[in-house]
């Protein structure tokens, strides 16, 4: 059976998203994360979180696979990665959690409602959004 990644909504280190990321990497490891999120491992999301941190998604991929908490890797992240100001952290999550309201995202936001039978859902407004109703932790 397969399983759907933690809410995007999810922080560590007060970065969103990143427990997602995670959790995505160790479930595709082990055979278990559904296939709507394969193509997207290490881009979309998962690349421009790496990006913003300054690590190689390859080595976090690595890192996650070897084993540890998520505290564990987010202290590899911070030896590795760039050092975040509060600044930084606001600047993610203030991008990642509104990805796809009233940007060049919101096209495909609104062709992924369409194909899943959520163009009425006028409450979608972001990915995030989005990501709760399709994976099923909040009501359709």
């Amino acid at each position: 059976m397969t399983k759907r990644p933690v809410s995007a909504y999810a922080t560590l280190g007060g970065l969103c998203f990143l427990p997602r990321t995670l959790d995505k990497i160790r479930l595709h490891a082990r055979g278990e994360l559904h296939p709507d999120h394969h193509e997207f491992l290490g881009k979309a999301y998962d690349g421009r979180l790496c990006h913003h941190l300054r690590i190689n998604y390859e080595d976090l991929k690595a890192r996650t696979l070897a084993g540890g908490t998520d505290e564990e890797i987010l202290g590899w992240i911070r030896q590795h990665g760039r050092p975040l100001t509060d600044v930084d952290v606001l600047i993610w999550n203030g991008f990642a959690s509104k990805r796809g309201w009233r940007d060049e995202a919101t096209p495909s936001l609104e062709k992924n409602k369409a194909g899943d039978g959520l163009a009425h859902r006028t409450d979608l407004v972001t990915f995030f959004d989005y990501y709760e109703v399709d994976e099923g932790r909040s009501p359709r």
